[in-house]
């Protein structure tokens, strides 16, 4: 645990503490605001490409564990942390969060004033950073920043998606017994991976769907094929990382899904990509939306639900010209939710799945089974 400097695009240079893996990362920075989760928003697949800046000042307090994992993977460039703990203290630990960080050769970053770093994204919006454990100066650290590619030119899902299909073993995390529930499924989907959170898939199954998991790169006519001979009755569009609009050939494959009328549900960058294909584009937030605590509420209903979200893109207003809005952040009145009119699809911008918490969202994917 040695020195690790920090250089941000707008000239911003810091210096702090280093955990986890040691080398030079680049990447874009943002915050998050969740209080707990550490372990699962480390290894979710959309944090690929990106420094995660915790605003929760205590992290590694419970250790990491196999069940917690969200993927098989970590997939940040980096995170950063006021304080880290070394000795964690809970029953269900396997091993600290540095161990894990060095696992996956993910850089921590420690003793910092994340409350300034969080203020600094919030006025000049997010922004690249290298940190190094190897280059320490000003001179150095620019050169490599100002030569590295940015998020928005850079394929994640390529790096993140499974290169061979399988079928999704387990259902939601008992907290009794510890352990997950074996899923009880009747109906057949597949999950188009882009970067999939295992808890969508165990909330999927949860609601009594078989999930059949399959790369980014699988063929709209293969998709089609199966659902035209009954062998699934719809299609999942998983989250992901990095921006939507570069991801041409996703696009052209649910323009193709969309026009056959099969059942689609989006979460995040799926949800992303079906306005895409729709044809209203993307646009980039300031700083996006990363926490466990954002209220959003249902337009149908009229309840306000608090959510847990990941994302940096959004949606254009002008989408309720082909659907109807169901879901809208209190925050900043962005769009969370969308249900098609002229097919049978629906989307959701935050994460129902929301492990560990919260789950007042989970009925979305109920609602989802019922298309079907």
């Amino acid at each position: 645990m040695g020195k690790v400097t920090l250089y941000f695009e707008n000239g911003l240079m810091l210096e702090a503490k280093s955990f986890g893996a040691d080398g030079t990362s680049v990447g874009e920075v943002v915050f998050n605001t969740s209080l707990t989760g550490y372990q699962e928003i480390v290894t979710d697949p959309s944090y690929a490409g990106q420094f995660v800046t915790f605003t929760m000042p205590e992290i590694g307090i419970v250790g990491c564990n196999g069940q917690d994992m969200e993927s098989k993977g970590a997939y940040c460039k980096g995170i950063i942390v006021r304080t880290y703990h070394d000795r964690p203290s809970n029953f269900r630990c396997e091993e600290t969060l540095d161990s894990l960080l060095k696992k996956h050769g993910v850089l921590g970053i420690k003793d910092i004033d994340t409350r300034f770093i969080t203020k600094t994204l919030r006025e000049e919006g997010a922004m690249m950073m290298v940190a190094s454990t190897e280059l320490h100066t000003a001179e150095a650290l620019k050169e490599v920043l100002e030569n590295s590619p940015r998020i928005e030119e850079v394929n994640y899902i390529e790096q993140v998606s499974t290169k061979e299909a399988y079928i999704h073993q387990e259902a939601r995390y008992n907290v009794e017994t510890f352990a997950y529930e074996a899923p009880q499924t009747s109906k057949k989907i597949i999950a188009l991976d882009f970067g999939i959170k295992r808890n969508i898939l165990n909330e999927l199954t949860h609601a009594g769907m078989e999930v059949e998991v399959v790369p980014n790169s699988m063929l709209a006519q293969d998709i089609i094929s199966k659902f035209d001979n009954k062998e699934i009755a719809g299609v999942f569009l998983s989250n992901g990382p990095g921006d939507p609009l570069i991801l041409k050939e996703e696009q052209e494959k649910i323009k193709a899904l969309i026009a056959h009328k099969i059942p689609l549900f989006g979460i995040c960058l799926g949800h992303q990509l079906l306005s895409i294909a729709h044809g209203y584009d993307t646009y980039k937030l300031q700083f996006g939306h990363h926490g466990g605590n954002h209220p959003v509420k249902n337009q149908m209903t009229g309840t306000v639900e608090i959510t847990a979200q990941n994302h940096n893109y959004n949606v254009p207003d002008n989408i309720s010209e082909v659907a109807s809005v169901t879901h809208t952040n209190l925050f900043d009145n962005t769009i969370e939710g969308l249900k098609y009119n002229d097919s049978p699809t629906l989307s959701v911008q935050h994460h129902p799945e929301a492990s560990p918490g919260p789950h007042e969202s989970a009925y979305i994917f109920g609602e989802f089974a019922k298309m079907l």
